[in-house]
């Protein structure tokens, strides 16, 4: 029986300088395979022990594992899979730029580049300004395209991030765990030349990426599926769609989720919403009442979610008329990623006591907002993870 507030995190960690130091390296050739996961393992420990010593429930590896091209501290939780998924072809686009800028219809929906997002056009002075506040900043990177049919490559890449867990929960003591995975749907997200069906792109990334859940899962921890697609491309949709067409868009995406976990124990499997990680004004993100039904359709073992950034801090009142289903629990956000400010205790605290007198305090799990890795200074992410942790022993206290 749960006798307190539990807590966890979305994902990301700040990498240390060591180990962005041996990627880099790696990535040049200039670093054996071996040496790099000697250190990955060590970084993978200390991450672990960091959380269990700060009083984190449920921990992970940090996103260490998921290993790019470079020394990059930022959407590891995306790029990772470039190298896990077959039927891909590398190029130098970057999704990032106005490269594909496409326009939707009425029941056609069409992401169209980053670039031309609704909220930096609104924007666009401060988003073009580097000293607005506005953390858009990373270098170019190339992203692939899909050129064949798709499939799942990463079975030795996914049973080491298992491993590298596993070894360090058991030094430090741990009992819970989590890795982050991309959903079908934010995979689907590149761009396509092989099967001329958006939907069909969407159902193949689900089947190829079910074998990645369910080493997850067969490894004894749980899998968080990282869907920002059901939120956050709402703002990538030029111009705004209906919110029934978008309803429609993102339906394709939670069948394909449940395709993607299907047999799978329910209670190993979260799935995390979120708006985007960037820190700009989010006036064009699609209120969470508008999408709460069709979330709440993914057959999982709990709903992540954003609730303490200020664009979404409000949203808490959805919980005043959606139940959720049976034997499910949320993680809502109750500190954020998208601020330097670290929130007081007592803040937190009263955010997990606002979410536990309308879900009961049994089916909470404080959690992040969103990743902290690559967004905040490393100082600060684990400030704002110890008052995670002590806003949930004053709830706890409060509450049970």
């Amino acid at each position: 029986m749960v006798k307190h507030i539990r807590t966890t995190h979305v994902g990301s960690l700040p990498r240390t300088p060591e180990l962005l130091a041996a990627n880099r390296k790696r990535s040049q050739g200039a670093m054996e395979d071996a040496e790099f996961f000697q250190i990955l393992q060590n970084s993978v420990d200390q991450v672990v022990k960091r959380q269990v010593d700060l009083g984190i429930d449920i921990i992970n590896e940090g996103e260490y594992g998921h290993v790019t091209s470079g020394a990059v501290d930022y959407a590891s939780w995306w790029n990772y899979i470039f190298s896990r998924l077959g039927g891909l072809t590398m190029t130098d686009e970057d999704r990032w730029s106005n490269q594909d800028i496409v326009r939707s219809t009425p029941g056609n929906i069409r992401l169209t580049s980053f670039a031309d997002r609704r909220d930096r056009h609104r924007f666009a002075e401060a988003y073009a300004d580097p000293d607005s506040g506005i953390f858009t900043g990373r270098a170019a990177v190339g992203n692939p395209k899909f050129t064949g049919p798709i499939t799942y490559i990463g079975q030795n890449d996914v049973q080491t991030d298992a491993t590298l867990l596993n070894r360090a929960m058991a030094k430090a003591g741990a009992q819970q765990g989590f890795i982050a995975a991309i959903s079908p749907g934010a995979a689907a997200r590149l761009k396509d030349e092989f099967y001329g069906d958006e939907n069909a792109v969407v159902k193949a990334a689900a089947q190829a990426l079910k074998h990645e859940y369910k080493a997850i899962t067969d490894a004894g921890l749980t899998v968080q599926l990282d869907a920002p697609d059901l939120a956050e491309a709402w703002d990538q949709i030029n111009p705004e769609p209906t919110v029934a067409d978008y309803r429609a868009w993102i339906r394709i995406r939670i069948d394909a989720i449940n395709e993607a976990l299907a047999g799978l124990p329910r209670a190993q499997t979260r799935l995390h919403i979120c708006w985007g990680s960037w820190h700009g004004p989010h006036t064009t993100d699609i209120p969470f009442a508008e999408i709460i039904e069709e979330i709440l359709r993914a057959k999982v073992g709990g709903y992540s979610f954003e609730a303490a950034s200020p664009r979404h801090a409000h949203e808490w009142r959805v919980w005043q008329e959606y139940k959720l289903p049976e034997n499910t629990v949320i993680y809502p956000g109750v500190v954020s990623h998208a601020m330097n400010m670290v929130e007081h205790p007592r803040l937190v605290a009263d955010r997990i006591i606002t979410f536990a007198e309308l879900v009961g305090p049994e089916n909470i799990i404080a959690s992040t907002d969103c990743g902290l890795g690559g967004r905040l200074h490393h100082q600060i992410a684990w400030a704002k993870l110890e008052s995670l942790v002590e806003g949930a022993r004053i709830a706890t206290k409060e509450l049970f």
